[in-house]
């Protein structure tokens, strides 16, 4: 699979542009705030029906303008896949797979897989557990539509289920039923989410430890570890026993929204003790395990962009990464950075045809 046209108008800080790309791999090339960053965004845009920076799609049209339109053409298994995305000020996004519209977003996840490496990913490691849920997430939904579904019920019924608790609170009335036929459909919903997240850091870790090793040439000793309290007791077991907790604090405080991944570098949290060229291999290694089982689980390469990626690691994990890229591993590659000569020499090092695509001001010059 690999993205043949992109075309935007309207959006971030480009009026409007076209590009056409290489199967293999394509750099945008320019200063801070030029707007390389943002045609990544368009290809996530494509393929995930969001932004990778923002959820706000309002605040993705252009200054001054009342709408944005995203267009790309795809090859895949040998068939053309046109995609369009179109947001209106004040109106819902539209979205179309070869001119038709789709009915839920959630029904184009997966089709057109991808995986970003970005500067912002650091929050996966120093905000909350949040951020490591959504990691998690996002790669099953790429997997798995029913996922996506089983999410979202999981999510309404916490909401309403917190609703219900801060009512108790609020009237001092208390109806065990209603919280009963609640419990069962969370415990229903909350156990499968549970057992698929389970199975796949199973798979995972092990694709993860691979890509570190090789990215550090083994010189660190690493440790991505999935917490549930989901692993220790049943869930309904947890919510019964919590059920005065959750009273006292109106919200619901066992199940799978407290899931967590533990990451350590020598036995110690990365968050603390990993160097800033510790965390950023720790995150690209991540992604590459997440576009390695993307590619096991899809059986084709995921698209690959790479944002600002060369800076603050070393030669040495630069060249290994680089490597990675060249030795067929990957499919189609984007990457952004702000050196020609750097991007330039990488590639002509390693005898891998790349092209080049000059950004400026919102403006494209292949």
């Amino acid at each position: 699979m690999y993205l043949k046209q992109l075309s935007v108008i309207n959006f971030k800080n480009y009026e409007e542009a076209g590009l056409t790309f290489s199967e293999g791999v394509n750099a945008f090339l320019g200063n801070n705030g030029a707007g390389k960053t943002n045609l990544l965004d368009a290809i996530h845009y494509l393929s995930l029906c969001k932004s990778y920076f923002n959820p706000i799609d309002s605040q993705q049209i252009k200054q001054g303008a009342d709408f944005f339109i995203i267009t790309g053409t795809f090859s895949k298994n040998d068939k053309q896949e046109a995609v369009a995305c179109s947001v209106k000020r004040n109106q819902k996004k539209q979205f179309k797979r070869n001119k038709k519209d789709y009915q839920r977003l959630a029904d184009h996840i997966g089709l057109l897989p991808l995986v970003m490496v970005s500067p912002y990913d650091i929050s996966i490691i120093i905000e909350g557990s949040e951020e490591r849920r959504k990691f998690i997430d996002n790669v099953i939904s790429q997997t798995d539509n029913l996922y996506l579904d089983e999410l979202i019920t999981y999510n309404k019924v916490l909401a309403n289920r917190n609703a219900l608790l801060k009512m108790i609170a609020d009237t001092g009335r208390y109806d065990p039923g209603l919280l009963e036929i609640l419990d069962e459909q969370l415990i229903t919903s909350g156990s499968r989410i549970f057992e698929k997240r389970k199975a796949f850091m199973e798979a995972f870790t092990t694709i993860f430890n691979k890509h570190y090793q090789f990215l550090s040439d083994d010189a660190e000793q690493v440790e991505l570890i999935y917490e549930s309290q989901l692993l220790n007791e049943n869930f309904a077991t947890l919510l019964k026993k919590n059920i005065e907790r959750d009273r006292a604090l109106e919200r619901t405080t066992a199940g799978i929204h407290k899931d967590d991944l533990q990451f350590a570098i020598h036995g110690m949290p990365m968050k603390k003790f990993g160097s800033q060229g510790q965390q950023k291999s720790f995150l690209i290694a991540l992604k590459l395990a997440q576009y390695s089982f993307l590619d096991q689980q899809k059986g084709f390469k995921p698209l690959l962009l790479l944002d600002d990626i060369f800076d603050k690691l070393d030669d040495q994990r630069v060249t290994k990464l680089m490597q990675m890229v060249s030795n067929h591993d990957f499919g189609q590659v984007f990457i952004t950075d702000t050196s020609d000569a750097r991007v330039k020499n990488i590639f002509t090092h390693m005898g891998v045809p790349i092209k080049l695509f000059k950004v400026k001001a919102g403006e494209i010059d292949a």
